[in-house]
């Protein structure tokens, strides 16, 4: 199995995982919106997800509270762990994206909270590949994160999702920007070239 990337390594040795945990409790409790992934893509109506970088299961644990059947899989086997002991009743694996194969497809392969930069920078190409790899021929690949200095760019991702034989379907600006804007212009990488947060909608090219 892959090491997990330097910048996976540097952001697991400046967080406290129990902080981390219940910071995202609290702002559930106090009726902050925590869950604008799970709502993205609920929209779709999976009956089956795939929960990729998983973490600490939190969006594919919500997903499974609405009903879809989860699969969470992750590198890291503390996270993984927390996952498990929150949802048992879900399915969790230990694997690197890089090299994934679970022979299932899915509705959904969801990709949130900046896993693609979290993948060590040569295994990127190949764990959206692999994750391409698991969709259903209706399903989507949907992928969000932040658009930062040495991080994929726009360009660097679709041209990894072209490459795995998915075409664009939308490109928006946050989780929650399909709920109050319409969608940047997928035929243009103008408007996310530059910084800030992209979610991309990928899918199989459509017959005909």
């Amino acid at each position: 199995m892959t090491p997990a990337s330097d910048r996976w390594q540097q952001w697991r040795a400046e967080v406290d995982l129990d902080e981390y945990e219940t910071r995202w409790l609290r702002l559930a409790e106090k009726g902050n919106a925590v869950y604008g992934e799970a709502d993205f893509v609920s929209r779709f109506e999976p009956a089956t997800v795939l929960d990729a970088g998983c973490g600490m299961g939190r969006v594919g644990i919500e997903l499974a509270r609405r009903g879809a059947k989860v699969v969470g899989v992750d590198l890291d086997p503390d996270l993984l762990e927390r996952a498990r002991q929150a949802a048992p009743q879900s399915r969790w694996v230990l694997a690197d994206l890089a090299t994934l194969d679970l022979h299932e497809h899915f509705d959904v392969v969801v990709l949130a909270g900046n896993v693609i930069p979290f993948v060590s920078p040569g295994d990127q190409p190949a764990a959206v590949a692999r994750c391409a790899a698991h969709i259903a021929s209706e399903g989507r690949l949907v992928a969000g994160f932040s658009l930062r200095p040495g991080w994929p760019t726009a360009a660097d991702y679709e041209g990894w999702c072209r490459d795995a034989g998915l075409e664009l379907d939308e490109v928006h600006l946050t989780w929650e920007g399909w709920q109050t804007s319409p969608a940047v212009d997928p035929d243009s990488f103008q408007a996310s070239s530059g910084g800030g947060y992209r979610v991309f909608v990928h899918r199989l090219p459509r017959p005909g």
